[in-house]
């Protein structure tokens, strides 16, 4: 048994988002996708300082948790986000984070900024 799973599921969750997302290829890779408003059915890897395979596995991550989805078109694939996910991973740091930030207000020590 690994360590994580004496965590509750939704920790683990939480968990595995955050380790996805804080690449900042994918968080470009998000941002990307999310300014074209549409799904991109051209290569992504032109638009990052990286090479096509290192873009692929950073495709792969986001893919794996649900945030984009990527559906073969011929030789290429069209990626786009997922609405759906996106919002339930939202809602889901909210909730984790709501009694978090009520409690981090009453910091008083200088180092809290």
């Amino acid at each position: 048994m690994k360590k994580t799973e004496k965590f509750d599921v939704e920790l683990q969750e939480i968990a595995e988002f955050a380790r996805v997302i804080s690449h900042p290829a994918r968080l470009a890779i998000l941002k990307y996708l999310a300014e074209t408003k549409t799904c991109i059915s051209g290569d992504i890897s032109d638009q990052l300082p990286l090479s096509r395979t290192t873009v692929s596995q950073h495709l792969k991550e986001l893919r794996e948790i649900g945030l984009i989805h990527g559906e073969i078109d011929g030789i290429k694939i069209n990626y786009c986000l997922c609405s759906a996910t996106i919002q339930q991973q939202l809602q889901r740091f909210e909730a984790f984070f709501s009694p978090i930030k009520e409690s981090a207000s009453s910091c008083e020590i200088s180092s809290c900024k």
